[in-house]
């Protein structure tokens, strides 16, 4: 028998890709250390068709103290919804499905297998031959090098270094200085050493500023640089959007750049696009039903109608922390 044919990222639609995740046979091939709930590596394969994937089990989430147990799956669904009602493809296709060890969150995985998983890259959209195993074993997941703050020079002589995941390697870093540089916008100064003070800045780049948006619109906790990734071609991809959807103004991200600043004409189009999508009735009202409660859904609609109202970034506010550190 032929082995299953890989995925290609221009192949299908998100939608084609999200029917691929939700029927076909889910194969889970170990667990990738480091993360706070049960994270597995896994691929899913139908009529010949496989891809590589994220599978989180509800069973294998931590509690925790302001958001209700059991959720943070259908938030991550949820969050590529209303991703996609924008018209925006930032979010990996996402479902809810069972799995060897429950329902869970199931999402596209983006960029090469991880070590330990054996098989060769699973570009966006496909995955290598990894070896099958009875039961999970744990996979470390290692940044590439430099990503970790360990000092990258830049040309431009600046003392460079890269913050966060893959894509935050060119969209994020620390400055010595108080010039964010051409190209790149200031967050505000974080503490680096006990003597010590840094710049964090991330780069004025129009998928980012897209991402902000999408962020404030789901009220997005906890953005930090690990979860920007690059798909083949380039494309920004976002992930791990589980705490995200409170009632309450919980915005916490490394993309303040834009605060205070004019929403473009593309984001006010993503807004009433999705304004529309979520009023009663709407397709991505009834998508969201299940996913988030009715509260939730709630104030989603009031935080879309308030950033439509005052059409500009919003400001950092609160008592709730701005910006997540350590930002990876």
């Amino acid at each position: 028998m032929p082995p299953p044919e890989r995925l290609p990222a221009a192949a299908v639609t998100p939608q084609e890709v999200e029917q691929l995740l939700a029927t076909g046979a889910l194969t889970v091939h170990g667990r990738l250390t480091g993360a706070s709930n049960a994270v597995f590596y896994a691929t899913v394969e139908d009529a010949g068709r496989r891809t590589a994937c994220v599978y989180k089990p509800v069973a294998g989430e931590q509690p925790l103290w302001d958001f209700p147990e059991g959720t943070l799956a259908g938030r991550e669904v949820a969050a590529a919804e209303v991703c996609r009602a924008m018209g925006w493809d930032l979010v990996p296709p996402t479902v809810l499905r069972e799995g060897p060890h429950g329902p869970g969150m199931c999402q596209q995985w983006i960029g090469p297998v991880p070590p330990g998983a054996g098989g060769e890259d699973a570009d966006h959209g496909g995955a290598g031959e990894a070896e099958d195993t009875d039961a999970a074993e744990d996979i470390p997941v290692t940044a590439p090098e430099g990503v970790l703050g360990d000092g990258v020079p830049e040309d431009d002589g600046r003392d460079l270094r890269a913050v966060g995941g893959p894509a935050a390697e060119a969209l994020l870093a620390l400055v010595d200085g108080d010039d964010p540089g051409p190209g790149w916008r200031a967050v505000g100064y974080a503490q680096v050493a006990p003597d010590r003070t840094a710049l964090l800045v991330h780069a004025d780049d129009p998928a980012l500023r897209r991402l902000a948006v999408l962020d404030a619109v789901i009220n997005n906790a906890d953005r930090k640089g690990g979860h920007l990734l690059t798909a083949p071609g380039g494309a920004l991809r976002a992930i791990d959007h589980g705490v995200a959807f409170h009632t309450e103004n919980k915005l916490r991200t490394l993309l303040w750049g834009w605060a205070g600043e004019p929403l473009t004409p593309e984001a006010v189009a993503a807004l009433t696009e999705v304004d529309a999508r979520l009023a009663p009735g709407g397709p991505t009202a009834a998508r969201l039903a299940g996913l988030i409660s009715p509260t939730e859904l709630a104030a989603l609609r009031q935080r879309v109608t308030a950033l439509l109202s005052a059409g500009v970034h919003p400001l950092p506010g609160g008592d709730w922390p701005a910006v997540p550190w350590p930002p990876i």
